[in-house]
């Protein structure tokens, strides 16, 4: 099943988003929020894998409550205003849906959330019946080894190929990482811990400060307390692991 959230100022609308969600076998309401506020009190204690957002509300509007989502579920916009169309899709929505819009529109919106999700849900998931065959597999796990080179990372509904000579560095960010791979203007950004993730790390990589994780092959100059990668990229080195960054310098340092 695939778990939504509806948001809708109008509880008329609302309430029709929640009726063609129970229209629909493989999709499953997990709760209605009058604003992106409440939806995001919601999001704070639970999780969904889609969401229906309306745009034009009060206080908050749905696109700048889904911009603000560190990790957003797949989003369908629902608005009566055309001209969020194009913006709406440079976030990366799935659908848009413009009111008044029928069960055949948002069945063809579902249809999307299913072909976007089944990957992830594995094909024993029987997504036109929501349930799960009894001899399905369980889900993967978050990070796993493939071999010496690579691994997989689970992020933004994907779950993406990694080879670790790219990452450039790892960076704390709550309960989440940024892993920065080389040639990529953008991080990968995965529900994961620092201690995990060093499990996992060869010996080429380190630890350098609480929120950060640096390929030391990819450092071009150290200077005072930081790590410079480039022009545009320099990382702190914490007082707790500075010696253990110098004991490494000393064993490469050539000359006096």
């Amino acid at each position: 099943m695939i778990r939504c959230l509806a948001i809708d100022d109008e509880p008329l609308a609302l309430q029709q988003i929640a009726a063609y969600i129970g229209k629909v076998p493989f999709l499953e309401l997990a709760a209605t929020c009058q604003s992106a506020i409440e939806a995001r009190q919601f999001l704070e204690k639970d999780t969904v894998d889609a969401i229906f957002c309306d745009i034009n509300m009060p206080d908050l509007n749905g696109m700048d409550f889904v911009k603000s989502l560190v990790v957003p579920p797949l989003i369908v916009f629902t608005t009566a205003y055309a001209e969020y169309a194009v913006e709406g899709f440079r976030v990366n929505a799935v659908d848009y849906l413009l009111k008044p819009f029928g069960l055949q529109d948002f069945q063809r919106a579902a249809n999307r959330l299913r072909e976007r999700l089944s990957p992830q849900l594995g094909d024993d998931r029987d997504l036109n019946k929501g349930n799960v065959s009894s001899s399905s597999a369980p889900q993967p796990p978050n990070l796993g080894g493939v071999n010496d080179d690579t691994f997989f990372l689970k992020t933004d509904y994907r779950v993406v190929k990694v080879s670790i000579s790219d990452i450039r560095y790892v960076e704390a960010m709550s309960e989440y990482l940024k892993v920065w791979l080389e040639g990529e203007a953008k991080p990968i950004i995965t529900l994961l811990s620092m201690k995990k993730m060093e499990e996992r790390l060869p010996d080429n990589f380190m630890r350098i400060h609480r929120s950060y994780i640096v390929n030391l092959t990819k450092i071009q100059e150290v200077n005072k307390n930081r790590v410079i990668l480039d022009a545009q990229t320099y990382l702190p080195i914490g007082d707790l692991y500075k010696d253990t960054f110098q004991a490494y310098l000393d064993t490469r340092f050539l000359g006096k």
